[in-house]
């Protein structure tokens, strides 16, 4: 890819994790395939990719995930705003909280975050906390959480964090360590310096408008698919089965959106990983909803994959999960292995492992 298109695509990768899919995916689908016009679904919306390849393409969408952190980001890349009105309700929110009322305290936040920063993020937290309806406070809302942790470079500074991944956040008892053993400490930084920076990074050549909208929810309840139009195209890429990290491993951006300043190890909202046949069961579930809210022949592509110490076929779970669905399988295309790009099994499996064919599953709504 030209250095051009990654910048005409940044806001993609405004807060990278590691389940996501490539952009690649259903830009290409949907480029080859949709209509101007025809609504796009994601029940599995994750960080938002295939929202924001509806966004490029022209195309409105909606996108539904039980995860804050997820909608939070997903939101970001449907919003219409600019870099000038970013920084602008970052500084209406410094006005407005000169003092948070909330500062966690412990020796984790005193070796992750130096005191005057931790101070400033809490400001923006609460301004955040209380009002954040607008695309701009939508859009500094994520460009916060994708500064929330990160490596410290060598140049200038564009993480908030001690020395961090940032992709998920640092577990307390590891970090506290390993800062301590390195003699790590953490760095005052300009929060609104690295604030416009991202803010001009993500923002500043967007020139697409979004239409659609992202849902907080529970894709296997019927009762969230409020849905503004009939569903023409819906792409995503469940949970591979095995796959249960993503809310401990998001503990942090969770805090700075009103979760508790402690890693949360509760699985509520995702679907059960007990066995393949309940894995399935609740899978069916979404597509049978979501078919309801289709129209006739709409198309359904699902990329699909499981983690090495499952002993599953991920295939046949998912052509389970479709059966006596409202769906036909029509294709089933190999993608490659996790090894192949950045996909959800490449991360949560042992490196010394042969990474599990991954497919892509095409379907129609019958009826």
């Amino acid at each position: 890819m030209s250095t051009h298109r990654r910048r005409e695509i940044a806001l993609n990768g405004i807060c990278p994790y590691f389940t996501m899919f490539p952009l690649d995916f259903p830009c290409s689908i949907l480029s080859r395939h949709a209509s101007a016009g025809e609504w796009v679904l994601d029940p599995f919306c994750g960080r938002g990719t295939t929202n924001y390849a509806s966004r490029i393409l022209g195309l409105p969408s909606v996108g539904i995930d039980s995860s804050a952190v997820a909608v939070a980001l997903s939101q970001a890349k449907l919003a219409n705003t600019s870099p000038q009105l970013i920084v602008r309700a970052a500084l209406c929110i410094l006005d407005e909280i000169e003092v948070p009322r909330q500062l966690p305290a412990g020796e984790f936040w005193d070796w992750a975050f130096h005191k005057n920063v931790l101070f400033m993020i809490c400001r923006l937290r609460e301004g955040l906390l209380k009002n954040c309806h607008s695309d701009s406070r939508k859009a500094l809302r994520a460009i916060i959480m994708g500064a929330l942790h990160g490596p410290q470079p060598k140049s200038r500074p564009f993480y908030f964090s001690n020395q961090s991944p940032r992709t998920y956040a640092p577990k307390p008892r590891y970090a506290i360590g390993f800062w301590k053993s390195r003699g790590l400490i953490p760095q005052t930084v300009d929060v609104l310096k690295i604030i416009e920076e991202r803010a001009q990074r993500y923002y500043s050549r967007e020139s697409t408008v979004a239409v659609g909208k992202i849902i907080r929810g529970d894709s296997r309840e019927k009762r969230v698919y409020c849905i503004p139009a009939r569903i023409k195209w819906i792409i995503t890429s469940p949970p591979y089965y095995g796959i249960r990290t993503y809310i401990p491993d998001q503990w942090l951006r969770s805090w700075f959106l009103g979760g508790q300043p402690n890693v949360d190890y509760s699985t509520e909202g995702q679907v059960s990983h007990s066995s393949p046949d309940d894995f399935a069961s609740q899978l069916k579930k979404v597509w049978w909803n979501a078919g309801t809210v289709c129209e006739p022949n709409a198309r359904l592509v699902v990329r699909f994959g499981a983690i090495n110490d499952r002993k599953v076929d991920p295939l046949s779970i998912l052509r389970q999960s479709l059966k006596d669905s409202g769906w036909k399988i029509i294709t089933i295309k190999p993608a490659g292995s996790a090894s192949k790009g950045r996909r959800q099994a490449l991360h949560f499996s042992f490196p010394s492992k042969r990474a599990l064919e991954e497919h892509d599953v095409w379907a129609i709504r019958e009826g």
